[in-house]
């Protein structure tokens, strides 16, 4: 959930938009990447989903702040609710090594979740018969 003012929201949540992610797909023992762009979903109670590739979510969850201490305004209750609602777990461990350079100026994130996705094998097209992460 990012909050602050509008317009350095929208600037946060342009730049998340506008990140390129390599999208990896198999088929057997060959391995394929597309380029894709992230995508943002809006969500009940002023929350925004952002789809990216599993292989990028140590950077991902670094950037948006899933490192950093819960927020003690907010109890174990609500946060739980939240989730529950969305669907969604808690993040897992992940590596804070890597971020992108999302401009995050006078915008805070309350980070509630993940949620994963599935594997699709292509059925027909330019992939077809390549196996990739559902998104």
């Amino acid at each position: 959930m990012p909050y602050g003012k509008r317009s350095e929201v929208e600037i946060l949540l342009r730049d998340m938009e506008s990140q390129k992610f390599l999208l990896e797909m198999t088929k057997g023992d060959e391995k394929v990447g597309r380029w894709i762009q992230g995508v943002i979903r809006l969500l009940p109670f002023g929350v925004y989903e952002y789809i990216f590739p599993k292989e990028n979510m140590d950077a991902v969850l670094t950037t948006l702040g899933f490192h950093g201490k819960n927020y003690p305004n907010l109890s174990k209750f609500r946060l739980a609710f939240l989730r529950k609602a969305l669907d969604v777990k808690k993040a897992p461990p992940f590596k804070a090594e890597q971020k992108y350079l999302w401009v995050r100026d006078f915008v805070s994130i309350l980070p509630i979740g993940i949620r994963e996705d599935g594997e699709i094998t292509e059925p027909d097209g330019e992939h077809k018969g390549f196996t990739h992460e559902a998104l």
